[in-house]
């Protein structure tokens, strides 16, 4: 007579296989942890390169600014890195932001038509009166082969002059001081900007450019007008570009303002 005989797990075999499954399961939960935290993690730092490409195509190109020096520089200086902290989630957007000190750093499209308006071609000393955040100097130090800049708020010339130190623009100087007699020592200039309003144009700018330079300024009280003057042999040659909206400049001219009858 065939007998089979039948085998029940003992208990220490049961306590086996459930630590086996133990073990399994720990292990697939440790995969999944090494592939979520592999996984690319989205961040507004991630999302800057996609605005700023959309920044030039949208505002800047489809308005008419196309020289291509200006469009490759509005495309690669970073203008995040020169928004205060509360505000870079809007570092991109089609307009003007509060910087501190009642200063803005100026819509991308004037940043750029500005620029444009120097008619860089990379061999120019330029001078800006104006500072602030130092984005716009940033731009020109992309198209220009060095850049000197003025910002009358001390505050705001030293954080300026540390972003730009910080990002590699070792090109742009920045002075501490009132632009409106610009910088004579490192004068004549191959073109001046002036990224605040003065009620008239300041001489001491115009005495500082160099034959055939521009100076670009924004000219006015509460209106004002985006000017290009020229300098030539016979004197000065001024066109009108757009109404403009800018922060009053100060300091001297203020005072240049106040003596005239």
């Amino acid at each position: 007579m065939n007998c089979r005989l039948s085998r029940t797990p003992t208990t220490s075999g049961l306590d086996m296989n459930s630590k086996i499954l133990e073990w399994k399961s720990l292990l697939f939960v440790l995969g999944l942890l090494v592939a979520v935290m592999s996984m690319p993690v989205y961040s507004q730092e991630s999302a800057y390169p996609n605005q700023r490409r959309m920044m030039v195509e949208e505002q800047i190109m489809s308005r008419g600014v196309t020289d291509p020096g200006v469009v490759k520089a509005m495309g690669e200086v970073p203008r995040h890195a020169f928004v205060p902290d509360p505000l870079r989630d809007r570092s991109y957007i089609d307009g003007p932001l509060a910087i501190g000190s009642g200063q803005t750093i100026s819509q991308p499209y004037i940043v750029a038509l500005m620029t444009s308006l120097l008619e860089l071609d990379g061999s120019e000393k330029i001078l800006e009166i104006g500072t602030g955040s130092g984005y716009q100097a940033a731009v020109l130090s992309r198209l220009a082969r060095e850049v000197y800049t003025i910002e009358i708020r001390e505050e705001l010339g030293e954080k300026a002059e540390t972003t730009l130190t910080d990002l590699g623009y070792d090109n742009v100087h920045v002075r501490i001081g009132d632009g409106y007699q610009g910088w004579p020592e490192e004068a004549p200039f191959d073109g001046i900007m002036v990224t605040a309003a003065p009620g008239e144009i300041p001489e001491p700018l115009i005495g500082q450019l160099k034959q055939g330079a521009k100076l670009v300024i924004p000219v006015g009280d509460f209106f004002q007008d985006l000017l290009v003057l020229t300098k030539t042999d016979d004197g000065v040659e001024r066109r009108e570009i757009i109404p403009v909206r800018f922060v009053p400049m100060i300091g001297e001219i203020e005072n240049q303002k106040s003596q005239k009858p």
